[in-house]
């Protein structure tokens, strides 16, 4: 029942069969949201590639038979000859489902050789601009375990928002003006003294570790010993220290950022007065205790939160929705911060105060990772970050390489707790899911020069028809969904939708190797399974790339 046209892809045949089933409910007389009209993979896969439930939404609201409409519907499909649809099926208790024709899949891989990396973007799309925050870590110490979840993910973020066209602005806010920075001071200032030989009283809340001790000797050989009490060389010293290694971390995972925005600058600039102003403005503001509040619960929360303490030290709040409120004024498509959990109950605050100033916020979309626990022979690795008893993120990368790290900060959801297996990571089997999936990758190649070493140079020029082994087929079905892969993770902004991806891909390509011998006697069949494993490759390469993970052509 199928006809076919050259370039179509599966968002173009899930388009062609929404605008036939809309056609058919017509004689429903009934109004349907184009979200009540989705197509997913059925259950089973024998059912086909692609399944409706529309007869069973239909049949709630017209009280009729969902078999019944579905039989319908199916019918009036088959006879719109839909292209590239091989056969249309009714399923109990009322789904419709589609069979995508091979030949469809088979053309398919002509189209992802012939776009290459280009394959699956939407060219089409007017230039986008986003901000991403991530990491934003104060300078009070070596970025930990849990810094690099954040890092990685805010850095895969903006590589999938870079694909699907955004030009993206990556962002570091950090905190260089309030307790823990003060606290900072004194604890280099302790050890200084310390040091020397002199009188000296650590803070009870200070940072230990023997990273104080080393700044504390680098200002001895700076600046000398005769540095007075409160001398602000101590904090300004540390800081700059700790923010070059901060950097160094963050250049070993391959990221970097384009703007780095404190704190302070906020109160220099007049923006936190001018904050406090204008939610006064609206009666939003008012004094208790000795502290400033504000009125959360006249915008619909159950509280009202403290801005700044009776100590006139400033909560979070305060600052963080002045930097917020300039981001808006920047006016970026999108901005998009990514918190860990101990934000869910806060970043709520910051949005209601810039909603009751008039401040749009639906293009913020805040990203919430749950932490990280480290699991050493099948233990937990205890940690504590104020007695500096952690692993940083450097030591992690120097003992896994900066592949490993990378891949198994996104390859669970950020949505869930993430138990880093040091063991498994430490793997050089099949078992490690980075070594699978690069493997592959590397298989591939491998092939690839095999066959140009027995005179098969890759063409375009060959007949994908050929390919039609249940294995092959597989792998061009995963192919061909790389696009629809990319959309829903352009909604999401979960990388592990990727990663799950490229390891159904690596394992579907394994398997076909498994089962079909590419360089065979047939040099029609071998062009063809080389077509095939050159697509396997550019989609890879794109994935890896996209999770910030190197493509080695030999392992």
């Amino acid at each position: 029942m199928t006809h076919q046209k050259k370039n179509m892809t599966i968002k173009t045949i899930t388009k062609n069969i929404k605008a036939s089933i809309q056609n058919s409910l017509e004689q429903f007389d009934i109004n349907l949201s184009k979200e009540a009209l989705n197509l997913s993979p059925p259950k089973q896969e024998s059912f086909g590639d692609l399944s409706s439930n529309i007869a069973l939404i239909l049949a709630k609201q017209i009280k009729r038979n969902p078999l019944e409409i579905a039989e319908k519907v199916c019918q009036d499909l088959i006879n719109s000859n839909i292209d590239y649809i091989d056969d249309i099926t009714v399923t109990p208790p009322g789904f419709i489902n589609f069979l995508i024709d091979k030949k469809f899949y088979q053309d398919n891989l002509k189209l992802i050789i012939k776009n290459g990396v280009e394959f699956g973007k939407d060219l089409s799309v007017k230039k986008r601009t986003a901000n991403v925050e991530f990491v934003s870590a104060n300078p009070t110490g070596p970025l930990t375990v849990g810094h690099g979840r954040n890092a990685v993910i805010g850095d895969t973020v903006s590589n999938i928002l870079e694909w699907h066209g955004y030009d993206v602005t990556k962002e570091y806010y950090y905190n260089d003006a309030g307790k823990q920075m003060r606290t900072l001071g004194k604890s280099v200032e302790a050890r200084y003294y310390e040091l020397l030989d002199k009188p000296f009283e650590f803070p009870e809340d200070g940072y230990q570790g023997d990273y104080i001790i080393e700044i504390a000797k680098s200002i001895i050989n700076h600046y000398g010993k005769e540095l007075e009490k409160e001398d602000k060389k101590f904090l300004s010293y540390a800081e700059k220290i700790i923010f070059k290694q901060i950097k160094n971390s963050l250049n070993s995972l391959r990221i970097q950022f384009d703007t780095f925005a404190n704190e302070k600058s906020f109160y220099e600039s007049g923006a936190i007065k001018k904050l406090l102003l204008d939610l006064e403005e609206k009666k939003l503001i008012y004094e208790k205790e000795n502290a400033t509040w504000y009125k959360a619960t006249a915008v619909g929360a159950s509280q009202d939160k403290v801005y700044i303490k009776s100590s006139g030290e400033p909560t979070y709040r305060l600052p963080d929705t002045a930097y917020h409120r300039d981001k808006v004024d920047r006016k970026f498509d999108l901005i998009v911060d990514i918190f860990g959990a101990d934000h869910t109950d806060t970043y709520p605050d910051v949005l209601s105060a810039l909603n009751a100033l008039d401040i749009n916020t639906e293009h913020i979309k805040i990203l919430i990772y749950q932490f990280v626990t480290l699991i050493k022979n099948g233990e937990k690795v205890k940690m504590s970050t104020r007695r500096a008893d952690f692993i940083t993120l450097d030591h992690l990368i120097d003992e896994l390489g900066l592949d490993i790290v990378r891949y198994f900060f996104i390859m669970r959801s950020m949505n869930t707790h993430l138990d880093f297996d040091l063991n498994l990571a430490k793997d050089q089997s099949d078992k490690n899911p980075v070594f699978y999936l690069q493997y592959a990758f590397a298989r591939i190649c491998n092939v690839i020069r095999h066959g140009e070493n027995q005179g098969f140079e890759f063409s375009e020029e060959f007949d994908s028809s050929l390919l039609n082994e249940v294995s092959e087929i597989k792998l061009l079905k995963l192919m061909a969904n790389f696009p629809v892969m990319m959309k829903t993770t352009l909604k999401t902004l979960e990388p592990q939708t990727v990663a799950n991806y490229l390891q159904d891909l690596a394992s579907s390509f394994h398997k076909f190797y498994g089962n079909c011998k590419v360089i065979t006697e047939d040099k029609k069949l071998s062009h063809a399974r080389l077509g095939l494993i050159h697509g396997s490759k550019i989609i890879l390469s794109t994935g890896l790339t996209l999770l910030g993970i190197s493509t080695p052509e030999k392992m």
